[in-house]
């Protein structure tokens, strides 16, 4: 199969992003994650399918959606619409006959070239601010032969490339992406794997070995990005941990993005209509991040909010 025909499922582009690399970016969100973090962002972005996002607020319980469902997933139960999950396959029959617009499908099939037809749009904004395309999910390494597909593309058309990634994956899926990757935007979530665990479903071995693979082997600039999650890895301990990882294994890295943890994706889990997934949780109070700011700057490390 050609390069450009490599195809995957995409659930978001982003125009004009200025937080995800240097410069103005497009940002390319594709579906699937091998890790299930209890604070996800983007909980639609998990499954690797296309999936029903249902918005209960429009939502006026006509009942139109039932009939059209070619499997039956959906009922109405005093004039609430409920959609059995389990049945429910994304094909979005049901989306085209809602009048309130309170349906809709999250994640499309594109080829590599589809998707940089719409990102090679924005070309003149990359050039006059030095910016590029971000590919981010999701994870990447879900898709890994289609993102590297779209970054081939980028690359042979003068774009600069960035990626976002967790790292948890084998080390061949990376490299091949790492072969047309200028820079990493690289997620550690905790130093210590058994909390990593606690947090996301798997331990953290594969991703730091890949993290310093990619930094010492492929010299690859690197950001590390950590989701500050109060409770969770806001410790000095777990920072005086990463200060020493970053020191001693990656001689790439620029520096480290704290990202305070937000609320937004607690809405997203209610409309894939998830029971008892909430995650009890509020922001980090600003004294604290930039506390835990200060002592990576203490400790000789780069550290931005």
């Amino acid at each position: 199969m050609k390069t450009e025909e490599k195809e995957g499922i995409v659930f978001d582009i982003q125009h004009y992003s200025i937080h995800d690399g240097p410069g103005i970016r497009t940002n390319v969100f594709v579906k699937g994650c091998p890790l299930r973090c209890r604070w996800c962002q983007n909980p639609e972005s998990q499954s690797v399918k296309p999936q029903l996002m249902y918005r209960l607020e429009p939502c006026v319980g006509c009942g139109a959606c039932v009939p059209r469902c070619p499997r039956q997933a959906i009922r109405l139960e005093e004039g609430k619409v409920i959609t059995d999950r389990t049945r429910c396959n994304g094909c979005g029959a049901c989306v085209s006959v809602c009048p309130a617009e309170a349906r809709e499908i999250t994640g499309e099939p594109m080829t590599a070239q589809d998707v940089l037809e719409k990102v090679i749009q924005d070309k003149l904004f990359y050039d006059t601010s030095g910016g590029g395309v971000t590919m981010t999910g999701g994870e990447i390494l879900a898709q890994p032969d289609f993102v590297a597909a779209v970054l081939k593309l980028c690359k042979e058309n003068g774009l600069h490339t960035a990626i976002e990634t967790c790292g948890y994956g084998s080390w061949e899926e990376l490299d091949q992406i790492l072969d047309y990757t200028d820079l990493a935007l690289y997620d550690v979530k905790h130093m210590d794997s058994e909390k990593h665990k606690e947090g996301t479903g798997a331990g953290n071995e594969r991703i730091l070995e890949n993290l310093a693979r990619l930094s010492g082997e492929k010299n690859i600039p690197v950001i590390v990005r950590v989701p500050l999650i109060p409770g969770f890895n806001d410790t000095e301990e777990n920072m005086r941990q990463m200060a020493a990882f970053i020191k001693e294994k990656l001689p790439t890295c620029q520096e480290v993005n704290l990202l305070p943890y937000h609320k937004l994706g607690e809405g997203k889990k209610e409309q894939l209509e998830r029971e008892n997934a909430a995650f009890i949780c509020e922001p980090p109070a600003q004294e604290d991040v930039e506390r835990l700011r200060a002592l990576l700057c203490e400790l000789g490390v780069k550290a931005t909010v």
